[in-house]
């Protein structure tokens, strides 16, 4: 998950030691594995959001012409790590629409990792349901997310025509 093996074994350490402290929290409502996995996956994940981002100084040249002056940037270009950014942010959006059953299903299955007879087990329901939910909830965020991309092509539009004076 983080793709550098020192990192990783940090990690690991982090891991075991949080299950040292919240050993006591084990209900055995699952498998003591998945259990584990759980929490060694949320310490990777938590270390993960606190990383910061790499900090580009507005002030640095973009001489193209200049290999010593910084990366170089096409002006105008879509910035591919905003874009990333913004898609996470509709993506999360999108998951607090959802109906709660199907949110929840979702968060164990695909952020989570659980498989679907852990997450009936999680949730007092068949395997069937769990994987009827999760296929609504994929595809009521397929319908949220195309929503929010047509909404953006409108506003798109209408900000063109608003630039070119067709807006009145």
């Amino acid at each position: 998950m983080v793709g550098n093996t020192a990192e990783a074994e940090d990690l690991t350490q982090d891991a075991f030691l949080q299950l040292f402290r919240k050993i006591g929290t084990f209900r055995g409502e699952s498998a003591f594995s998945t259990w584990l996995h759980r929490l060694a996956v949320n310490v990777v994940l938590m270390k993960l959001r606190k990383k910061s981002l790499p900090v580009t100084s507005l002030e640095e040249t973009n001489d193209p012409d200049d290999e010593a002056s910084g990366p170089r940037r096409e002006v105008g270009a879509v910035d591919l790590l905003l874009s990333g950014s913004i898609d996470r942010v509709h993506l999360d959006r999108a998951i607090e629409q959802l109906p709660p059953g199907y949110k929840q299903v979702f968060m164990l299955h695909d952020i989570q990792g659980f498989e679907h007879n852990e997450i009936a087990g999680l949730m007092s329901c068949s395997i069937g349901n769990s994987k009827s939910q999760l296929h609504k909830a994929r595809m009521r965020l397929r319908e949220l997310l195309q929503e929010t991309v047509r909404s953006q092509a409108r506003q798109d539009r209408q900000a063109a025509k608003t630039e070119t004076g067709g807006g009145n």
